[in-house]
């Protein structure tokens, strides 16, 4: 990996100690660089977890991607650069029920030297916490993002709450990458996954979020929220363009979901 190449994408410093302030600023210039997006799956393009395959996407191309992608690219950055990673698989709570096995992908990170020290890291969750959450605390938590809560079950397992609803149910056993390459593939193709629902397009602003829904584009910021219809194919490769660095071909379109 360029570990270079992938700081100055996120607009990180190149030099610092593997810390937990440094995992902060890291956590946060992340989302506020790298969109949350879905765009391959609605485009037709397989998306791949190799190691050359997310660096090419995320950092030569200035793309982004979902949790596989994003937090799998990102504890390669992490590892780089010092920290001790470990891949957790979680399942999101939906509107009646847990999501399936390996739902998403989140990272418990230690910094050198500090390995008492556990936070809660996860850049791919769309519209989450701005910063770690400290896994060693049962303690509510004050981020930018809302109030977090995390919550142990009896079946040892740990429920991430935010402003008191559940957002995912962590699993404390280590993975590798390719154990959730199934349920990428599941999430690419299912009628049943949110990510062929419709597209999505968001990242962190200074002053709020930024998002691309379907073919509106949604502002939001401390004083309220601005919506914009993308009424053509012109001003929506425009959005992407200005808002998220993102170029699609003029040629490109975007397939219809699956039937139900």
């Amino acid at each position: 990996m360029d570990v270079n190449a992938y700081l100055d994408r996120i607009g990180a410093p190149r030099t610092g100690p593997a810390d937990a302030a440094r995992l902060r600023a890291l956590h946060h210039a992340h989302l506020t660089a790298v969109p949350f997006e879905n765009l391959d799956i609605h485009l037709g393009a397989r998306i791949s977890l190799t190691a050359e395959d997310l660096f090419d996407k995320i950092v030569r191309r200035a793309r982004g991607g979902f949790c596989y992608e994003l937090n799998g690219l990102f504890a390669l950055l992490l590892e780089e650069l010092g920290y001790t990673v470990t891949r957790l698989a979680a399942r999101v709570f939906g509107a009646e029920r847990l999501g399936p096995p390996y739902d998403h992908l989140a990272l418990l990170v230690s910094p050198a030297r500090a390995h008492d020290q556990r936070w809660l890291v996860d850049v791919g969750f769309g519209d989450h916490s701005i910063g770690p959450l400290d896994f060693t605390s049962r303690a509510g938590q004050d981020d930018p993002g809302g109030r977090f809560l995390l919550v142990d079950t009896p079946d040892g397992d740990v429920d991430i709450l935010r402003d008191g609803k559940p957002q995912y149910r962590l699993e404390l056993r280590p993975r590798v990458l390719d154990d959730f390459a199934a349920t990428c593939w599941y999430q690419q193709t299912a009628p049943e996954s949110p990510f062929t629902a419709k597209t999505v397009c968001t990242r962190l602003t200074s002053g709020g979020r930024i998002t691309i829904s379907d073919r509106t584009l949604i502002v939001t910021a401390a004083d309220g929220r601005a919506e914009t219809p993308l009424a053509t194919g012109e001003a929506l490769r425009a959005a992407y363009r200005d808002h998220f660095g993102v170029r699609l071909d003029p040629d490109a379109a975007f397939r219809p979901p699956p039937p139900l």
